[in-house]
């Protein structure tokens, strides 16, 4: 089985009570229109998911990350558009430097409340709800899940922590 291999970020602000978002809300054939949700995308053949997602957050945000901490990672088989198989790394960013965009070439950047993300009060993947708790856990551990997907809906979830 093959997959995509992608960084996810959350971008704290100083005080880690709001996140930065993108609302994916450019290109109404995105399979994320609509929602909002991290920061990141695809990693290049030549880096490291450290690497990919500080590329990430300084192209999609204009941010320079100073700390990235890896949350955990998830394997999404049959998430991508025609069912292509997706296998993300999840990052908390506490520190960074600089100002964020207002927007980028996919949509605008939010500063969201995380407790409305914690409680679904804000479009979202229905599906990241699953995960987000463990993301923002207040003593978080890396998490390792699973959530396969069929015709754009998660199918399950599971997770272990380590």
């Amino acid at each position: 089985m093959q997959f995509i291999l992608a960084t996810l970020g959350y971008v704290a602000d100083p005080d880690g009570d709001r996140i930065l978002m993108i609302r994916r809300d450019k290109r109404p054939d995105d399979l994320h229109f609509g929602y909002y949700n991290g920061l990141g995308g695809k990693l290049e053949g030549h880096e490291d998911v450290t690497s990919g997602i500080r590329r990430e957050i300084r192209e999609e945000a204009g941010l320079e990350c100073i700390s990235v901490d890896l949350a955990g990672t998830i394997s999404w088989p049959g998430f991508g558009r025609n069912g292509e198989n997706w296998f993300g790394f999840l990052f908390r960013i506490p520190e960074w430097t600089g100002t964020p965009f207002s927007g980028n070439d996919e949509g605008s950047l939010h500063w969201v409340p995380k407790a409305d993300l914690l409680a679904g009060r804000v479009p979202m993947w229905e599906s990241d709800r699953h995960f987000l708790p463990l993301v923002f856990a207040e003593k978080p551990r890396p998490f390792h899940g699973v959530m396969p997907f069929r015709d754009g809906r998660a199918q399950s979830w599971s997770f272990t922590t380590g």
